[in-house]
């Protein structure tokens, strides 16, 4: 993915708190602190605005970010993520699945403690009341049958941010890497360009 958009455009990908070679403090996180980090990242690079394009977790990241930093953010792009969290029994237990996955697997490992902050920032995060806030150019890239972020709230995002755009692709929460990498690329070129 970094490669087919970097072909065009130069392209800043970051490991957020708690993941990759960030930091992994076993402290509360929140979204707000994580979209904090990112804003910490484009001060610290001289980037005035950019084009932000978060994926589920980094997803509330980036709408964050764009509703605390506006002038930050010159396009917004969406994936596999939603405003808010509908809480289901047993979605904790997903860290040993998830960790599991040749497809996540990392050279720097995350903690199980750092999966559960991230997990417990993401489901107490709840911006739907200020969607309409968000007035830059928005795509929202959902699967059709995503179980983690269901459809019904990226079209919820999408009623309530004016001028979105809502584009559904085959596949779950990971359509971009498994089902539709081809034309999620497409769809992020054609909207940054």
């Amino acid at each position: 993915m970094i490669d087919g958009l970097a072909a065009g455009h130069q392209v800043i990908a970051f490991d957020n708190r708690g993941a990759g070679r960030s930091g992994k403090p076993d402290s509360p996180y929140s979204i707000e602190m994580m979209a904090s980090d990112a804003l910490g990242l484009l001060d610290a690079l001289a980037v005035p605005r950019a084009a932000v394009l978060g994926i589920s977790l980094g997803g509330r990241i980036a709408m964050e970010l764009a509703l605390g930093h506006p002038d930050r953010v010159e396009r917004l792009i969406l994936t596999s993520t939603s405003a808010r969290v509908v809480r289901k029994p047993g979605r904790g237990r997903l860290w040993p699945i998830l960790s599991g996955l040749p497809l996540l697997r990392s050279r720097h490992p995350q903690p199980r403690y750092a999966f559960v902050r991230q997990f417990e920032a993401s489901t107490g995060y709840d911006a739907t009341d200020r969607l309409s806030q968000l007035t830059m150019p928005v795509l929202i890239l959902h699967g059709g049958h995503d179980r983690v972020a269901p459809l019904a709230l990226a079209e919820e995002m999408h009623g309530r941010i004016a001028g979105s755009r809502l584009v559904v692709f085959k596949g779950g929460h990971l359509f971009f890497v498994i089902r539709e990498p081809r034309r999620f690329l497409e769809s992020v070129r054609d909207f940054l360009d």
